[in-house]
């Protein structure tokens, strides 16, 4: 039975259902062990810890009581959402219609001219998908203590969103996998340093899914204000498939969480059914109010969007680079009469250095990259800094080069490959859009073989997840097992998925 105890009780007992085995969302066994005092963590430690080690108990009694100061700061945020839930279906349909007549006015100003509202050119674009990775890769996790549940109908709707944030255990519609690829396909596996306010709420999903049986009205409110349509969401999707980014993964939520059959109907539903009928519906419901509230603490979609700056983005870029490199290069190249070795000796040179360099006419800004001797190290026949920066890293110098002109959305085309162009002009062109690019790609993408079962792929953990099955006794021992791998930190991979196909197949949801 769920208990509806209070968020400042003593925290509830060990979730039993998450697992450690997962590996982290950058790399198997990182992490940090708990620390005693949780005052004194970080938010993205937090995060860390529910990620590696779910189920130590230090590492949950840390997180609920982070939790709880989370949900005091929530408590002094305005509340969107009316005073009593009988207005909570007007206002949602409300939400929805505002948000669609906002977004009709964004595409007649798109169509009469106007800019991109949200990103200035593609880095910023890549950017912004970098700067909320640590959110996309625990996409649903707050509704993973529910799963537990799942033969109670009061919690259909929230089982069956959560089943649906796995993509029913297809690889190509689970929601973190997609935005893993996404990741990887632009080179953006690398966001560990990002500020610790991208990490809160993630961490606060987590923390959620840790401690559900003793905070079921403030998840339910989490997940109302998480699955409703946002502004922003249509208007992201819109301008990355017009920089040639793959929209899919935010195109898909925008479907699925309409308020028509979608997940923003069910969290309303789930509202309704989840009230107490014996108890206090009043104190349930304000309790859900500040559940919903936690949706604005930490970096958000637009604060992501509107905190980039390219000359910034350049300087971390290099000083990342700065640690590995600085005693890479010989001496004889100097630059303002320093070795390139000692500019990178401290990470807090690197402006000075890109002064310098651009001083000294290594770098051209305003101006077409292969101007700038710097760039032609990285990229040509007789390139000597090949390899050194990812894509993503030569996109953002690309258009930091380039300056007002990257505002085209042109992307990265290394010098060895851009085409010869008349002199004193760009070779770069404006990229299709992703979708017509896909048009042109359609005989390609139509011999492409379908995803693979997660039957048929090389993994042990699905050799044995299927042995374990085969040996369950009874229903509610294979749900358990099910379950568990269905953990935030597994159901991606083949045996997360495989476990998610057989849950659907067990619970008929």
């Amino acid at each position: 039975m769920l208990a509806l105890s209070h968020p400042a009780e003593t925290a509830s007992a060990a979730h039993p259902a998450l697992h450690a085995n997962g590996a982290a969302p950058w790399q198997a066994g990182a992490g940090q062990a708990p620390a005693n005092d949780p005052a004194a963590r970080t938010d993205r430690a937090h995060y860390e810890s529910l990620w590696n080690h779910p189920e130590d108990a230090q590492a949950l009694a840390a997180s609920r009581a982070w939790l709880d100061a989370r949900l005091v700061d929530a408590s002094r945020v305005e509340c969107a959402l009316p005073d009593s839930i009988d207005g909570l279906a007007a206002w949602m349909e409300s939400s929805t219609a505002s948000v669609g007549a906002r977004y009709q006015e964004y595409l007649a100003e798109r169509k009469a001219g106007a800019p991109r509202r949200f990103f200035q050119n593609r880095s910023h674009a890549l950017a912004f998908l970098r700067g909320v990775a640590p959110t996309k890769m625990v996409d649903g996790a707050w509704l993973y203590g529910v799963l537990r549940h799942w033969q109670n109908p009061r919690y259909a709707d929230l089982v069956r969103t959560y089943i649906e944030e796995l993509g029913d255990g297809r690889a190509d519609r689970n929601h973190v996998l997609l935005f893993r690829q996404l990741l990887a396909t632009h080179g953006l596996e690398h966001w560990q340093d990002l500020p610790d306010d991208h990490y809160t709420q993630g961490a606060i999903q987590l923390a959620l899914a840790a401690h559900t049986d003793a905070l079921l009205p403030e998840v339910i409110g989490f997940n109302l204000g998480y699955e409703q349509l946002p502004l922003h969401l249509p208007i992201t999707a819109y301008e990355l498939n017009e920089l040639g980014i793959d929209p899919y993964y935010f195109t898909l939520h925008v479907t699925v969480d309409n308020a028509d059959t979608g997940h923003a109907l069910r969290a309303v539903q789930a509202v309704q059914a989840a009230m107490p009928r014996v108890g206090d519906p009043d104190a349930f419901w304000q309790r859900v109010r500040n559940g919903f509230r936690l949706n604005e603490l930490g970096a958000s979609t637009n604060s992501v969007i509107g905190g980039f700056d390219i000359q910034d983005e350049v300087e971390r870029i290099f000083q990342r680079k700065s640690v590995a490199g600085h005693g890479a290069h010989s001496d004889y190249c100097r630059v303002a009469g320093r070795s390139v070795n000692d500019w990178l000796s401290e990470p807090s040179q690197i402006p000075g250095f890109l002064q310098a360099l651009e001083q000294s006419g290594w770098i051209v800004r305003n101006a077409p990259p292969q101007e700038s001797r710097f760039w032609r190290l990285l990229d040509g026949d007789h390139a000597e800094m090949f390899g050194v920066f990812s894509t993503y890293e030569l996109q953002v110098i690309q258009d930091w080069l380039r300056g007002d002109a990257s505002a085209d959305g042109a992307a990265l085309v290394p010098p060895s490959a851009a085409p010869v162009a008349p002199e004193g002009t760009t070779p770069l062109r404006r990229p299709r859009s992703f979708r017509a690019q896909q048009r042109l790609d359609s005989a390609r993408n139509a011999s492409a073989a379908a995803a693979p079962s997660p039957e048929s792929m090389l993994d042990v953990d699905v050799d044995a997840l299927q042995v374990q099955m085969a040996q369950a006794p009874d229903s509610q021992t294979l749900a358990r097992l099910l379950v568990a791998e269905m953990a935030p930190s597994r159901h991606w991979m083949p045996a997360g998925l495989l476990a998610t196909q057989r849950f659907v197949a067990l619970a008929h949801v």
